[in-house]
């Protein structure tokens, strides 16, 4: 669409996610998360913009924050976006793969982290490194390694994240404020040679919150959605999963009062397509596109009696 910002597509980078506004009907504000490239470097960038009244182009257009470039990363940007009920936006950041390994675990960068920011790019009140010298103020969670879902439970209101693990150790994990996630510190998976991750076999550790659920072998969950439409009861605040190497979208049912998984069915899994996001409809229909040069867009619907 004419007014985006030039996208950087190289590795894992690109255009990741699009959200409006919460009075996108008064503001008609537009915003999205992307790769782009600053000296040389990739970048990844929050920006904002107001549709036109043709919808045929984006217009005042501000980058609203931006994540310090790391040399040579490729890989890992994250991203997602969510507003939360207070207007704020949560946004995902990865650990952009080797290269920034070293400060997912620092809170004086947003690498794999999750940041709460206002609509303006500036940080939100309330955060809980707020005031904490030589922290982000932005920053919501620590200790991730590539986000790729976000979403809110419907009824508890929490949030919830996806991931991918290195080889093995998804992760579907409950975000609590201000908690630590154990990226690259403990893991559920292995490197790609086979080796321990940051040298160890620790997969848990005091002051770290386990993921509510891990994939092994690895599935690449990417966006995540849960189920608040009235078409489909019986599938109420289950939550779904959309997977890229698993090729299948995954259907969580979760204990009501522990959140914990307590069956999972797989859908989808005869079309063998890599399966990138996921959202509900106003109807009550859930939606899925794949990743593909010649993507497509699918619909779960009631079956007709």
């Amino acid at each position: 669409m004419l007014g985006i910002a030039p996208v950087r597509y190289e590795g894992s980078g690109g255009l990741f996610d699009v959200k409006l506004s919460p009075s996108f009907e008064k503001d008609r504000k537009v915003f999205w998360t992307y790769v782009s490239t600053k000296n040389g470097e990739a970048m990844n960038q929050v920006a904002s913009g107001t549709l036109s009244p043709n919808q045929s182009k984006i217009e005042n257009v501000k980058v609203i924050y931006e994540i310090e470039p790391i040399s040579g990363g490729r890989f890992h940007f994250g991203s997602r976006l969510l507003f939360d009920s207070e207007g704020m936006l949560l946004v995902t950041f990865g650990d952009r793969f080797r290269n920034g390994r070293e400060k997912v675990q620092q809170v004086d960068s947003a690498l794999g982290k999750i940041i709460r920011i206002t609509p303006e790019g500036n940080p939100a009140p309330g955060n809980p490194f707020e005031g904490q010298a030589g922290a982000l103020p932005e920053i919501w969670s620590v200790g991730h390694r590539n986000p790729q879902g976000l979403a809110f439970h419907p009824e508890t209101h929490e949030l919830w994240e996806a991931e991918h693990g290195p080889w093995a150790g998804d992760e579907i994990n409950q975000i609590k404020k201000g908690s630590n996630y154990g990226w690259p510190i403990v893991s559920y998976g292995i490197e790609s040679n086979g080796s321990p991750v940051n040298g160890t076999e620790i997969t848990q550790q005091v002051g770290m919150v386990s993921p509510v659920y891990y994939y092994d072998p690895a599935t690449a969950p990417s966006g995540i959605s849960f189920y608040s439409g009235k078409l489909i009861p019986e599938w109420k605040n289950n939550l779904f999963v959309a997977m890229l190497r698993g090729m299948y979208v995954a259907r969580l049912e979760l204990d009501p009062k522990t959140g914990r998984v307590m069956g999972e069915e797989k859908l989808l899994t005869d079309e063998k397509q890599r399966f990138r996001n996921i959202t509900e409809g106003p109807d009550g229909v859930i939606y899925l596109l794949t990743d593909d040069e010649k993507g497509r867009l699918y619909k779960i619907t009631k079956k007709p009696i």
